[in-house]
């Protein structure tokens, strides 16, 4: 998640996969840029091609959000760029909470090829979750409040439920795919801001919601209950400053975390513990999210900060023996 409004701002890898990242930030430095990292595209920073967030398509392909030019939009393989839809401009004098103006923030993909995605404004009639089916017309399927910033999304594909995360809110709102009236599934002090950012990137992953909280620096585990309730929530990682979205290297609860203004990734263990593993040497311009599949992670970086080069890198790792 961007601070520019402020001045600032699914194959399983194995064991190996860990050890293979486990690089630290001074041996990055020294060495240069990793031969693993390839750039799937280099984006055009003059037409707001600033990638929030990413979702992955079949046979190589991602789908973005960009964060202010009110725009979803598909990257082939090859980097080129498609944008499949723009969002209606909110009306005048409309500020978006935090970041001033419109936002489009966390994308998932369903098999079928239909995309959501978070859109905010400020205003009642826009703010919420947006559906796009393939060859459709984007539109919104559930209104969120217009004075928060809904930033990330995560679908849990048993329940064919979305579970959105509020940053300003400090709430993780929770919406059937087939829209209709959110239910406040989970809030408490964990995910509240403390100056301008809260809960942020969010995962289902082994029955939990697992949320990053950017200005507290965590990582957080909600369990799913047999009712569908949120459970107790558990802090599961500190000291991540500035901590975006996040994403799981497999199986078990290892997690990569763009680092969005330090422009690193981290790799957190699951007993909390973690090390930086990618840098600005290798290629990232403040990275905002991450997608894996099967033995390569992919990392969007919007270049908040550096204003230089926003991308979509990949880096290839190898399954455990």
């Amino acid at each position: 998640m961007p601070r520019t409004k402020r001045g600032a701002r699914t194959g399983m890898l194995a064991t190996a996969v860990a050890a293979a990242l486990t690089v630290t930030s001074a041996a990055s430095a020294a060495s240069g840029p990793r031969p693993d990292v390839r750039f799937v595209a280099h984006l055009n920073i003059t037409d707001g091609q600033r990638p929030e967030n990413i979702s992955l398509e079949p046979g190589g392909g991602a789908d973005v959000t960009f964060a202010y030019s009110r725009q979803i939009a598909r990257i082939t393989p090859d980097g080129g760029v498609h944008v499949l839809a723009t969002l209606p401009t909110p009306p005048p004098g409309s500020v978006t909470p935090a970041l001033t103006s419109p936002f489009l923030g966390g994308v998932v993909r369903t098999h079928d090829g239909t995309l959501y995605f978070l859109y905010a404004t400020g205003t009642s009639d826009l703010t919420g979750v947006w559906r796009l089916r393939p060859g459709g017309t984007p539109h919104r399927i559930a209104a969120l409040p217009a004075d928060g910033l809904p930033n990330g999304l995560a679908i849990d594909r048993h329940s064919g439920l979305l579970y959105v995360a509020d940053s300003v809110l400090g709430t993780v709102w929770r919406v059937p795919v087939a829209g209709g009236t959110p239910i406040r599934w989970a809030a408490a002090p964990e995910l509240w801001p403390t100056g301008f950012l809260g809960a942020n990137g969010i995962k289902i992953h082994n029955g939990a919601a697992w949320v990053s909280n950017l200005d507290k620096g965590t990582v957080l585990r909600i369990p799913l209950t047999r009712h569908g309730s949120a459970g107790r929530i558990e802090t599961r990682a500190t000291g991540l400053v500035g901590i975006d979205d996040i994403e799981f290297t497999g199986v078990g609860d290892t997690l990569l975390a763009a680092m969005n203004q330090d422009n690193e990734v981290a790799l957190v263990r699951p007993d909390g513990s973690h090390s930086t593993v990618l840098t600005a040497a290798d290629g990232l311009e403040n990275p905002t999210s991450l997608a894996v599949r099967g033995g390569t992670a992919y990392i969007a970086s919007g270049a908040y900060f550096t204003n230089t080069d926003p991308n979509v890198l990949a880096v290839h790792v190898e399954h455990g023996k």
